[in-house]
C-alpha cells in the first residue's frame, strides 16, 4: 500500500524523527580492543574510559629479565607512558629524553615515567616461548592464549555503538 500526499510525507518524517532517536539513545562505549595482527579478527574488547590504565609484560628475549610497558587513554589515544625493566638489553631504553624521570623500584627496577607518547600502531609479537599478558580492570590475560598460536596483536582505542 502506497501513502499518498500529506499522508507520505508525514509517515516519512517520522520515520527520519525514529531513525534520528534510535541513534542517539543507542550509547556507545569506549574500550581498547585487541586484534589479530595479522587478519584484524577482534580477539577482544574491554570497556575503557578517558584515563583508564593498561600494561603489557614479557620477558625480555635476549637479557630474560621482565620488562612492563605501561599505557594510559589520553584525548581517546593510547599513550605510552611509563616502562619498568630489570637488565639493559636490544631495544631497551639507554637514554633518558627531555620530561622523562628514571627511579628505581624497591625490587631494584628501573622505572622510565614522563614518556607520554602517543602510539598509534601498538602491536605487539607474541613470544612462543615466554608469554606477554595483559593487565587491564584488576585482570592479568595471557596473550598467547587469547591470539590462540597466533603470534602478532595489535590494540586500538575505538568507540562502539550497540
Amino acid at each position: 500500500m502506497r501513502l499518498k500526499g500529506k499522508a507520505g510525507i508525514v509517515v516519512a518524517i517520522m520515520a527520519v524523527i525514529i531513525a534520528t532517536a534510535i541513534f542517539l539513545v543507542n550509547p556507545t562505549e569506549a574500550c581498547l580492543v585487541v586484534r589479530n595482527g595479522k587478519t584484524g579478527e577482534i580477539l577482544a574488547s574491554y570497556p575503557m574510559k578517558e584515563g583508564g590504565e593498561f600494561s603489557v609484560r614479557f620477558k625480555h628475549s635476549v637479557n630474560q629479565s621482565p620488562v612492563e610497558d605501561r599505557y594510559r587513554i589520553e584525548k581517546e589515544e593510547i599513550v605510552v607512558y611509563e616502562t619498568v625493566y630489570y637488565n639493559f638489553g636490544a631495544g631497551v631504553q639507554t637514554e633518558l629524553a627531555p620530561g622523562q624521570t628514571l627511579s628505581y623500584g624497591e625490587d631494584g627496577a628501573m622505572i622510565v615515567s614522563g614518556i607520554d607518547r602517543p602510539i598509534a600502531d601498538l602491536a605487539y609479537h607474541i613470544s612462543p616461548v615466554y608469554d606477554h599478558i595483559l593487565t587491564v580492570a584488576g585482570k592479568e590475560i595471557s596473550l598467547r592464549a587469547l591470539c590462540k598460536g597466533e603470534r602478532a596483536a595489535t590494540f586500538t582505542y575505538e568507540k562502539k555503538r550497540w
